[in-house]
């Protein structure tokens, strides 16, 4: 499959590898495709949110859910982790993603899976899904993205 992603969605796989490791998570999860995918400036003018500001509201889901646990994060700073190292394995979620990409690309008849067919797997996941969760906290429309990305 990763042989039909188009040059843009192979950048935003690594970007994601990046961002899965910048995070010290073990597995790239969804949320890391959505923060890989703001990398690039097409998906994030269709999604209307920076990088930054999708860092920002995924740090604040995590500290949300360190304190429902009754971790206080208040005081403790990031540690920086290694930018260059083991490919992360995919977590269930983002495996989901994949296969919903390459659903949409042969929906389309697309020879190549695009940054759409990523932003539209994307915008399926259910509530508590770490995508969907950082979507929501970004205020994201979704019914807006999915004109913009099917327009694409």
């Amino acid at each position: 499959m990763f042989e039909r992603f188009s040059d843009d969605t192979r950048k935003i796989l690594g970007f994601a590898m990046e961002e899965a490791r910048y995070s010290g998570d073990k597995r790239l999860g969804t949320d890391h495709l959505l923060l890989g995918a703001l990398h690039d400036p097409g998906p994030a003018g269709i999604l209307g949110v920076t990088l930054d500001q999708a860092r920002a509201a995924a740090a604040a889901l995590d500290r949300t859910a360190l304190a429902s646990i009754g971790i206080d994060t208040q005081g403790f700073e990031r540690v920086t982790m290694p930018s260059r190292g083991k490919k992360p394995p995919f977590s269930s979620g983002a495996r989901s993603v994949m296969e919903g990409m390459l659903r949409y690309a042969m929906d389309r008849k697309s020879r190549q899976i695009t940054t759409a067919n990523l932003l539209l797997s994307l915008l399926d996941r259910e509530e508590h899904d770490p995508a969907a969760a950082l979507l929501n906290k970004l205020g994201v429309d979704r019914a807006e993205v999915r004109r913009r990305a099917l327009s694409s």
